[in-house]
């Protein structure tokens, strides 16, 4: 008795001492944040003017509060060091581009500030943008972010980047390369091959959008070949490049996906592309491809996605398929592909997504669409408005996955039957420069979970009648979208049960009797 009473004043004596140690070792389990980098944030916060997208710009991030805990901050364990940092899409906006504090986070290893508006690379007001003191970073996505000028070329001595994405949703417009906000990303000085001559750990590089200066097919895919053997994406999407793809890219095996569309790269198809045999996805649209698409492509076994699309003087065949495939998305519109009549091996099972032209539409090939089951989008362009579809179209009704529908340019015969109604699947409808007749009008009202209808240039409606009282049946409809729909009479009231409509637009009609 006396050896347990001992014991317990023994272990009463220790206990502040116990207690003390289990706390500092629960601090130690704990992440927190170094006071210097909280700092730094919060500096970089008060550098954003507001946040479009949000009510509060950033609320956890609060002076006093450990910055471990805010939203889009990872920091390391031990040394209290922010070594993440994703605020994709905050609505962050910024009229002087990135400020100093973000480059006195030495220790980053991921960064994304894609989706944001960040203003002007170049920027005196703000200082110099030193990425270069970003010596950890592996991640840097800085896509569609607004940020415009020359690329800087601290980021060609980030040695450790594995993934890169520099991206912007752009457009041709007047004869300059600009993005959809009227920015302008270019790389002239460093240019292509000094970006990437440092960057030999580099896995992934997206520069979709940006224009690529003085640098001639055969320069930059040198320059890949020499300085990035190991990557596995590459994604050159409306770089303003010109062709050929040089032979030089043939070493680099590991790639995975190609994106290379809306370039100048008139000539064959670079057979070589066939010898990377873990290439997942191959995106050459618009491209002014010329010659014959090689059929050995079709039996790559990990191909998912091919894209040929806008490339007219392109030919091939479109096979079978009578072999194990994973192609789920194809993409053929506007190429001069032709169909090899379906044997009893075809095999189209894998399919998901299928853009074709509306010459593919044949007894042959509808022969083969049973086999479609899985296919949920479907995209068709009929180039010969003059030639009228009788019931050719029928078997669309069979596609009981199909949760998307586009057709452009169908001139349907007036007497048609249409199985459309049966698509109790389907959440979007596009139909552009099509004439209607009102079986399909009517139909369209027993899409009952359509959320997207989008009709224009519909002829025809003044001799065939116009949107049916049935639309009034679409009450998970969203959006309602109708343009230049000449002559189509009177809107239904019943447009008034749509509850669910959120955007309603209607241009270039005569509607009259609202």
């Amino acid at each position: 008795m006396a050896f347990i009473r001992c014991a317990l004043l023994l272990f009463l004596v220790q206990l502040p001492t116990l207690a003390t140690s289990s706390t500092h070792g629960d601090r130690n389990l704990t992440p927190w944040c170094h006071p210097d980098q909280a700092a730094a944030l919060l500096q970089l916060k008060q550098s954003f003017l507001y946040a479009a997208t949000t009510a509060t710009l950033l609320p956890s991030w609060q002076n006093g509060t450990d910055c471990y805990l805010w939203e889009g901050v990872r920091c390391d364990a031990s040394s209290g060091f922010v070594t993440e940092l994703d605020l994709n899409g905050y609505g962050l906006y910024s009229r002087h581009g990135l400020d100093p504090a973000l480059f006195s986070l030495k220790s980053l290893q991921r960064l994304d500030l894609s989706m944001n508006y960040l203003g002007d690379y170049s920027c005196n007001i703000c200082g110099n943008q030193n990425f270069e003191s970003l010596t950890y970073l592996t991640h840097l996505n800085l896509s569609n972010s607004y940020l415009v000028g020359q690329i800087p070329i601290g980021i060609s001595k980030l040695v450790n980047l594995v993934s890169l994405d520099l991206s912007s949703h752009a457009i041709f417009g007047d004869g300059d390369f600009t993005t959809v906000d009227g920015s302008f990303n270019y790389l002239q000085e460093p240019n292509f091959e000094s970006l990437v001559a440092n960057l030999s750990n580099l896995r992934e590089l997206y520069l979709d959008g940006l224009q690529i200066m003085s640098s001639s097919g055969e320069d930059w895919g040198k320059a890949f070949a020499k300085s990035v053997p190991h990557l596995q994406v590459l994604s050159l999407r409306r770089c303003g490049l010109n062709g050929p793809i040089h032979h030089s890219l043939a070493s680099l095996r590991s790639l995975v996906a190609i994106d290379l569309g809306s370039n100048y790269f008139p000539g064959p198809v670079p057979e070589f592309f066939a010898d990377f045999l873990n290439l997942s996805v191959l995106q050459l649209s618009d491209m002014e491809l010329q010659g014959w698409f090689p059929q050995r492509f079709f039996q790559l076994k990990h191909l998912r996605v091919l894209d040929l699309s806008s490339n007219p003087n392109l030919s091939g065949h479109l096979p079978n398929f009578s072999h194990s495939n994973s192609l789920d998305t194809l993409r053929l519109d506007g190429t001069n592909f032709s169909y090899y009549k379906p044997s009893s091996y075809t095999n189209f099972k894998q399919l998901r997504e299928l853009t074709l032209d509306g010459k593919f539409i044949s007894k042959d090939f509808l022969s083969s669409v049973g086999v479609l089951g899985s296919l949920c989008q479907l995209k068709i362009t009929w180039m010969d408005s003059q030639k009228y579809l009788g019931s050719i179209l029928s078997w669309i009704g069979d596609l009981g996955n199909l949760m998307s529908l586009e057709l452009y340019g169908c001139n349907f015969s007036w007497t048609m039957s249409s199985s459309i109604g049966n698509l109790k699947a389907l959440r979007n409808l596009k139909i552009f420069d099509c004439n209607l007749p009102r079986p399909i009008l009517y139909e369209i009202g027993n899409l009952i979970n359509l959320q997207s209808l989008e009709i224009s240039g519909m002829f025809g409606c003044k001799l065939h009648g116009s949107l049916t009282s049935s639309i009034g049946n679409l009450t998970n409809l969203r959006s309602l979208y109708m343009e230049n729909c000449e002559a189509c009479g009177t809107m239904p009231s019943a447009v008034g049960y749509l509850i669910n409509l959120r955007r309603l637009e209607i241009w270039g009609n005569t509607i009259y009797n609202w």
